[in-house]
């Protein structure tokens, strides 16, 4: 197989992932993809040379794609972490605090990593500081701090910068954090996120008041209290009730900013925290930039997909099938190159290799699942798809977490593993039990193994596959892409099905069964492509649930309410907006697929 079977292809690799320093120059991906190999096998003790082989065929043909930092810095001179998510620690409620926190954030991006801000600790706008006699500005008004450095390290010439922001559902600043990017240009390197509590859907359901609180210390006198979880906390804490709001009218305005600004996104935290394998020593608050990797203050994961496409044997035909043997024995590679990743990689702070050396958590995911549907001529979405995706994923998960153990007799489960406590956790008891005996028995590596990322760059690498879980944006669109020097550049790109089915069959407009993009699918199932994977992922899962411009506001309310009652630990939603305008392109005219806001199942 050649390469580069497209421009954007080459140009993602000459632009992101090429390494061409200190006199060496990669000519190209199999030099890349050996440098890779070469390094992650170095960090065996034993048989380097048979793990570089091994490493290698799986990156070879794009079988596996590690994380963009892997690909970028594995091997090189450059001074980077190969990890791409991270959260930043506590920001503490004082000028001192605050500033420490914004120094750390801005070195974890000048290495290369993402971020995500829990900025729930910081007092409300209008509260007098004790003992200072100032008066809070708030944290939005901080968050326009770290907006500006992310511009600033951008401008450096590092990755370009992402961030999540996160706030309680029940903070008294919740509605100006929620507008906060309602004004066009403003906070545009941040993602934001509101942390929904299980009470606050109780609220929402029965129409009751909604107190907004903070911990008391922050407040002189007396006033009405509340014991609430609080970040850094260790149990309730005791919390001043600023003021109340309807939980419904709360809830609608959150809503109505998703729906006409695409932001803030949900995180349902008790659920992401009730799941979470290491609950008995973590309390999380915030995810990386694009939400599918939940972690503790300073936590950080490392990232890798699976290219379904290179799976499906006999494309196009009525032999189609997944090829599970392969599929298995990549996972089992994939999972020892993601650990190995830990050991060969920088960490921007000491504290961030602390707990990732600690936990060891990977985020194996896929991408390519809708390319795969259609060269296994299934329509996204229905009956046969979502069983030939739990399929998958099952196969995934289980295998992962067998080759942990594995890799656990051989090397030693993470510091962090209690086995009681491990084995009790919501998550490792939905596993078969020859995986409960095999924790129990030899213990685990790695204290979470599996999560579905957007891939939007290292899927283009692969040919514009499609990306992560997502369902295919169109069968060729024009998309722009920044070249070396910051100019953009256009492409036309062609989804990477598609285009083999063209060079199959000769066939060039005709599209093979079961070609559907994004704008021909109901809402419903992107919702059961997420539900369907969710049990078989430990992370979470970054997922867009593109909603038609026409959908009315309370059919899009419904979108939540079913994301939650599905019990999917987050949402996001994107509509075309005023501000952040369209994804890529507009559907062709007359196009309206007025069925696309639809939430009840169809029949297969």
């Amino acid at each position: 197989m050649k390469e580069f079977v497209s421009d954007i292809s080459r140009h993602v690799w000459q632009t992101k992932y090429r390494y061409a320093d200190h006199g060496t120059r990669e000519h190209g991906l199999v030099d890349t993809w050996r440098r890779i190999a070469r390094t992650l096998a170095a960090v065996e003790p034993k048989d380097t040379a048979l793990w570089e082989d091994r490493f290698f065929s799986i990156l070879q043909d794009f079988k596996f794609l590690p994380g963009g930092r892997i690909q970028a810095g594995a091997g090189t001179a450059r001074k980077v972490t190969l990890f791409n998510c991270f959260v930043m620690g506590m920001v503490e409620d004082s000028i001192p605090g605050i500033f420490r926190a914004l120094q750390e954030g801005a070195v974890t991006m000048q290495q290369g990593g993402g971020i995500g801000i829990d900025f729930s600790t910081l007092r409300p706008r209008g509260t007098q500081a004790k003992g200072a006699g100032s008066i809070a500005s708030g944290p939005v008004s901080f968050m326009q701090v770290w907006d500006a450095m992310c511009g600033t390290i951008l401008s450096t010439g590092a990755r370009r910068g992402a961030m999540m922001a996160t706030l309680h559902c029940d903070h008294p600043d919740i509605e100006e954090f929620v507008a906060a990017k309602q004004q066009a240009g403003r906070l545009r390197r941040f993602n934001l996120s509101v942390l929904v509590t299980d009470a606050f859907m109780t609220a929402i359901r029965s129409d009751a008041d909604w107190p907004l609180v903070f911990p008391a210390e922050a407040f002189e006198g007396d006033g009405e209290t509340v014991l609430r979880e609080w970040p850094g906390s260790n149990g309730p804490v005791s919390c001043r009730v600023v003021r109340h709001i309807r939980a419904r009218h709360l809830w609608d305005l959150i809503l109505h900013g998703t729906y006409d600004y695409a932001e803030p996104g949900v995180l349902f935290i008790d659920r992401i925290n009730q799941l979470n394998n290491l609950r008995y020593r973590e309390q999380i608050s915030a995810t990386n930039p694009c939400g599918e990797i939940p972690l503790p203050p300073y936590g950080a994961c490392d990232l890798g997909s699976l290219n379904l496409t290179r799976f499906v044997l006999s494309p196009f035909t009525p032999e189609a099938r997944i090829d599970f043997s392969s599929l298995a024995e990549t996972v089992q590679i994939a999972v020892q190159l993601l650990d190995n990743v830990i050991g060969a990689s920088r960490f921007p702070l000491p504290q961030q290799a602390e707990n990732a050396r600690g936990s060891r958590r990977i985020g194996l995911g896929i991408t390519g699942l809708a390319d795969a549907f259609v060269m296994l001529g299934l329509t996204y979405g229905s009956g046969r798809s979502l069983t030939v995706a739990a399929d998958v994923m099952r196969q995934i998960c289980h295998t992962a977490y067998r080759a942990s153990i594995d890799l656990a007799r051989e090397k030693a489960s993470f510091p962090y593993f209690d086995r009681d406590k491990y084995l009790h956790s919501v998550f490792i008891r939905s596993l078969p039990d020859d995986i409960q005996n095999g924790i129990a028995t030899y213990g685990i590596r790695n204290s979470h193994l599996i999560a579905i990322a957007p891939t939007g760059t290292i899927s283009l690498l692969a040919g514009n596959v499609s990306s992560g879980l997502e369902p295919i944006f169109a069968a060729s669109y024009v998309r722009k892409v920044l070249a070396a020097d910051g100019t953009p550049k256009e492409f036309l790109l062609t989804d990477y099905a598609f285009e083999l089915w063209r060079t199959m069959t000769g066939a060039p407009t005709k599209a093979p069964d079961g070609f559907v993009t994004t704008a021909d699918l109901p809402v419903r199932a992107h919702l059961d492509m997420q539900t369907t994977l969710q049990p078989f992922v430990d992370n979470s899962i970054s997922k867009t649930i593109n909603v038609p411009e026409h959908c009315p506001f309370d059919e899009f309310k419904r979108i939540y309410d079913l994301a939650y009652d599905m019990r999917l630990k987050g949402c996001a939603t994107f509509r075309p907006n005023p501000v952040t305008g369209v994804v890529l392109s507009e559907a062709p005219p007359g196009d309206e697929a007025p069925h696309c806001c639809a939430l009840e199942r169809e029949a297969d």
